[in-house]
């Protein structure tokens, strides 16, 4: 995909405010003529990345390149660029026609000239009003508005308010256009006729479209290249084909329109387990026996007898959502989530069948919690800003503590254990949460929820920017504050190595 045309470039950008990573390391290009949106959560950083190419906020560290040249300090006024707003800013007082001009009525054009003495001068003059007059008629008739220009603001509907707010931003004919959310406040309607609506405008126009969304329908039905981001972090680039059908990783799966999400072991080239049974897949290149992370999108699960299926469950739901019933399959402590056009009975008994272009295969991202700690004076153990009861006679194979506290090797030597690190290890379903935030031993907010079918997974982030993540039955909501629950026989503890201590 490499191309010489590169428009912009940013390169290891990251965004700080007041000491908290918002953006970090973000390396990527964006081609001449190319809709690209940015998409993800919010919170995720995708806003502050369009403000910093539009030159409203400065990086913190790394490059912004226009056509090659670094632009990281540069005012916005002096970059090729305008932006659109979710809240259109349009002037209620003005018509129209003023709304769009606006902008040109500032603008100056620089003039060359000759004085009596013969040296060359240059003045700054306002454009000629048929410019404008010319200028305006032609961005009203690309959105559509054309014969508008005298009418009030206020007589218009949200979408024809949307179409003035691009208007005036095109008019100006901007190298790049950058659209932070500006459906956000359209009703469902008229926001999938402007989706359609914004894709046309791009290809006539022909610049480059840069797009801000959290919504999954909107980056797939207008980008060229999706780019979705998390946590201040990009999780994948591609076509919004191949971040569809081939995700990097379980969020990008679950973001992106529906996913049954499964924990499994690759048994071999080909051969994957999960829910109980082994499925021919198109995966390789996995260790033998590796733990790993399926999805299977409920369009590519056919429903099918009991006796023929792969799977065998029970129906638990069925609801009707238009071009297809959203049907929910419970096998075993397996819950599955189909597309489909036929239309089973709740309680029925069905099978199930897996494709093997249906299974994709990825690496697990999360396996288990490492972090390293302290052992305190009460032999507790402190890390993730956190403090929990451990057992520390496992650094020491045949130790045990004397009353006053002290571990006795097997050789008999008394250690003082005090500010001694080490490394922890907690499984992912070795953690509990709890809303009492005295009942634990670390406190944190829950940052992102994956359902995987048979459990949940959470990543709990604690004030000190420390991330747990378990895996639980029960649903909690994103953003609920809770305490984080290890007994301490699930905390495994090892010591650092002198190399590891130095460092």
């Amino acid at each position: 995909m490499e191309n010489k045309a590169h428009i912009i470039e940013l390169k290891n950008v990251c965004k700080q405010f007041d000491g908290v990573t918002v953006v970090d390391d973000m390396t990527l290009y964006v081609r001449k003529g190319e809709f690209v949106t940015f998409l993800g959560p919010s919170g995720c950083g995708k806003t502050t990345t369009l403000r910093m190419i539009a030159g409203f906020e400065m990086p913190t560290s790394g490059e912004i390149l226009l056509n090659g040249k670094d632009i990281s300090n540069l005012p916005p006024n002096e970059r090729p660029v305008n932006t659109v707003f979710q809240k259109y800013a349009l002037f209620p007082h003005l018509t129209i026609f003023e709304n769009v001009a606006f902008g040109l009525k500032l603008k100056r054009i620089e003039k060359k000239y000759v004085d009596k003495k013969g040296n060359e001068r240059v003045k700054y003059e306002k454009l000629p009003k048929e410019v404008i007059s010319a200028k305006v008629k032609k961005a009203l008739e690309i959105v559509d508005l054309a014969g508008f220009e005298k009418r009030s603001v206020s007589t218009l509907s949200g979408g024809q308010q949307q179409r003035i707010a691009i208007a005036r931003a095109i008019v100006n004919e901007p190298e790049i256009l950058l659209l932070d959310e500006p459906l956000g406040a359209l009703d469902l309607k008229m926001r999938k006729e402007m989706q359609l609506e914004l894709k046309a405008m791009h290809k006539r126009l022909g610049i480059t479209f840069i797009y801000v969304t959290h919504d999954q329908e909107e980056a797939l039905t207008m980008s060229d290249t999706i780019v979705v981001m998390s946590d201040g972090y990009i999780q994948q680039i591609g076509t919004p084909e191949a971040i569809y059908n081939e995700p990097k990783n379980t969020f990008v799966a679950d973001f992106i329109g529906e996913s049954n999400i499964f924990s499994g072991v690759m048994s071999k080239d080909y051969l994957v387990r999960f829910c109980g049974k082994a499925f021919p897949c198109e995966d390789t290149g996995f260790e033998k026996d590796e733990p790993v992370d399926i999805v299977v999108r409920p369009e590519d699960v056919t429903i099918v007898s009991s006796e023929e299926g792969m799977l065998k469950g029970k129906v638990t739901s069925v609801v009707f959502k238009g071009i297809h019933y959203q049907i929910l399959v419970q096998c075993g402590r397996y819950e599955i989530e189909i597309q489909s056009t036929t239309t089973p009975k709740v309680g029925e008994s069905v099978g199930l069948v897996i494709k093997p272009d249906g299974i994709h295969v990825m690496k697990k991202k999360f396996r288990v919690n490492k972090f390293t700690g302290v052992i305190t004076k009460r032999n507790t153990v402190e890390f993730g800003d956190g403090e929990f009861d451990c057992d520390v006679t496992q650094l020491y194979p045949g130790s045990h503590l004397d009353e006053e506290g002290y571990l006795i090797t097997a050789k008999g030597e008394k250690l003082d254990l005090t500010d001694t690190e080490v490394n922890v290890e907690v499984g992912l379903h070795d953690i509990t949460m709890s809303d009492n935030e005295d009942e634990g031993g670390a406190t944190g907010h829950i940052i992102s929820l994956i359902y995987k079918s048979e459990y949940y997974r959470y990543i709990v982030r604690t004030d000190n920017e420390e991330d747990y993540v378990l895996a639980c039955e029960d649903l909690w909501n994103e953003n609920d504050r809770v305490s984080l629950i290890i007994p301490k026989e699930k905390i495994r503890l090892t010591l650092k190595n002198p190399e590891e201590s130095k460092q």
